[in-house]
């Protein structure tokens, strides 16, 4: 999987090359996925996304779905490239996990808002919080959603301070779930590749 910094259909595999690809290259990206997680609490697992997350998310939707066409294609690119960091931010898809379906229901009611309480905090510098769901509204009155797209925005200063090895904190301070985690120097220089 070659990395160009755009995501378009000519820097796409055909289903076929990607399939043989898969074959090898799967236990790394799973790696690189593992890496650029970040549980938060027992509940609340942020996965930063990448240019290589994005692209293996088309390529296997394109794989399950066995789509060839060029205007399958751009569809797909136009759901998640959009995910893939710019330079001076972090991008995250956040999972909500509940295994009991009962306790998933009470707790996603108990839960709205969550996703705007999600911050990153740079030592210091200030608290950076999410700006979540930009494509569309993923709670009403009763629940939240159990998965949200989340970004943060970070100012020159602060994306100084992650690449010359600033510790930084992600948490959460919505009243029903408090909670922060130092993040893991192999996860922070992974992650401090997204800025520039």
């Amino acid at each position: 999987m070659q990395l160009t910094g755009h995501i378009t259909a000519d820097t796409l595999m055909s289903l076929e090359a990607y399939t043989k690809w898969r074959k090898v290259h799967k236990p790394e990206i799973i790696a690189h996925r593992k890496l650029r997680s970040v549980r938060l609490g027992e509940h609340i697992n942020l996965q930063f996304e990448s240019e290589t997350t994005i692209r293996y998310q088309i390529q296997e939707m394109l794989r399950i779905e066995k789509i060839f066409e060029e205007e399958g294609i751009e569809q797909e690119i136009e759901a998640y490239a959009p995910l893939v960091p710019d330079g001076h931010n972090w991008k995250a898809t956040m999972m909500i996990e509940y295994t009991d379906v009962n306790e998933r229901k009470r707790e996603l009611a108990r839960l709205i808002g969550v996703e705007d309480r999600l911050f990153v905090e740079v030592e210091g510098h200030v608290r950076v919080y999410a700006i979540a769901d930009e494509d569309l509204d993923r709670e009403n009155d009763e629940k939240t959603s159990a998965v949200h797209f989340v970004r943060f925005e970070f100012t020159p200063p602060m994306r100084a301070a992650i690449q010359a090895g600033a510790a930084v904190k992600i948490g959460c301070d919505h009243t029903h779930y408090p909670a922060h985690v130092q993040v893991t120097p192999e996860t922070l220089a992974s992650l401090a590749g997204d800025l520039r």
